[in-house]
């Protein structure tokens, strides 16, 4: 399969013009191009303004696209852009807060994370099956096992990493890049830390894009083993421009076990199959409840769902988590359960899942 080259696909680019014959290219530039598995992914940087005008010629586009060898599907995400300019001075305190109202911030200088050895994903199907619960005793976890770890919130529209992990002020800036903070042994990112919690992510898809772009590049990681990125739910343009900015060294999938949160696990896991990103296993949260004060079990949504699932679509599945009131609350008092109540049966099982991949990242090498 030969990949067409960037200079082929600015042509066929600049033959799809708008009504006043303006093209795409004259409105965006092109950023980067990806054939994998006979689908063409092209991201175009653009801003605000003109996002907008380009968007109906995106149909045209793709379609166009499909002229090129190899080339069975196209798809075009816009990303964001923004001229270059000098640094806004930080305000009192040495707080920059990310540039909200824009897609955008400033444009990265030389690779990105390129201190961070390993990048792993964790991700779900669809919302509500306790996949950030899971990447952040999971990072916490990592760190434990000796790992440096960093843990990036990339759920832009819901970022809850922040009450998670107890971190409550914002960043500091330090030569124009942002400082994670550290808590519970690990480095920490969040849209939430530059945001009142009130307030609502209405954004559209370029600002999204523009925003993770800000929390992988222009935040000052260091040397890390592994980064955990908690996924926003389903598959869209974040999963898309997260596989096109890093190298995913694999994915975690989180599901609850009855059928219908599978449907959307067997989607998630697609998804990174046609990314060619690995999936290092699949998680069954919520897999029973044990009574407070009984200890009798109770398969509330059913047992052994994921595991079977996994078994079928041939990939590991790593390990059963308890629904545990303690779960709720070490998460609303911003201490994951691996810390605050590492001997229950959920931080053991926390213990277990992060102890199968640290093994995993260990040996990426």
């Amino acid at each position: 399969m030969t990949e067409p080259t960037p200079a082929r696909i600015a042509d066929i680019l600049r033959q799809v013009r708008d009504a006043d014959g303006s093209t795409i290219l004259d409105h965006a530039a092109l950023d980067t191009t990806m054939l994998r598995d006979g689908t063409l992914h092209v991201a175009l940087a653009t801003d605000r303004a003109a996002a907008g005008r380009i968007q109906s010629l995106l149909p045209a586009a793709e379609q166009a696209l499909l002229a090129l060898p190899d080339v069975v599907a196209a798809s075009i995400i816009l990303t964001a852009h923004r001229p270059a300019a000098a640094p806004a001075p930080a305000p009192a305190g040495g707080h920059r807060p990310l540039n909200l109202g824009t897609p955008g911030g400033r444009p990265a200088q030389g690779p990105i994370l390129p201190d961070v050895r390993t990048v792993i994903a964790v991700a779900s199907g669809k919302g509500g099956v306790g996949k950030s619960t899971t990447a952040v005793n999971l990072a916490v976890g990592l760190g434990m096992e000796g790992l440096r770890v960093g843990l990036l919130d990339a759920d832009i529209h819901g970022p809850s990493l922040p009450r998670m992990m107890g971190l409550h002020q914002p960043p500091q800036v330090r030569d124009g890049r942002m400082a994670p903070l550290e808590a519970w042994g690990i480095r920490a990112m969040s849209i939430g830390l530059l945001v009142d919690e009130r307030q609502a992510m209405i954004w559209r898809g370029p600002m999204v894009m523009g925003a993770l772009g800000q929390l992988l590049g222009d935040v000052e990681w260091g040397a890390l083993d592994v980064l955990v990125v908690d996924m926003p739910p389903g598959t869209g343009d974040a999963q898309l421009t997260l596989a096109q900015k890093v190298s995913l060294a694999g994915a975690v999938i989180v599901s609850t076990p009855q059928d219908i949160a599978l449907l959307d696990a067997r989607r998630g896991i697609a998804m990174f199959e046609k990314m060619n990103v690995p999936v290092l296993g699949m998680v069954e949260n919520m897999s029973y409840f044990c009574c407070p004060n009984c200890g009798h079990r109770t398969d509330l949504f059913g047992h052994g769902g994921a595991r079977a699932e996994a078994e079928a679509l041939g990939v590991p599945f790593l390990g059963e988590i308890p629904l545990l009131a303690d779960i709720r609350a070490s998460a609303d008092a911003g201490a994951p359960i691996v810390i605050s109540t590492p001997s229950s049966p959920a931080g053991q099982a926390y213990r277990a899942l992060a102890h199968t991949v640290a093994a995993t990242v260990r040996r990426v090498k």
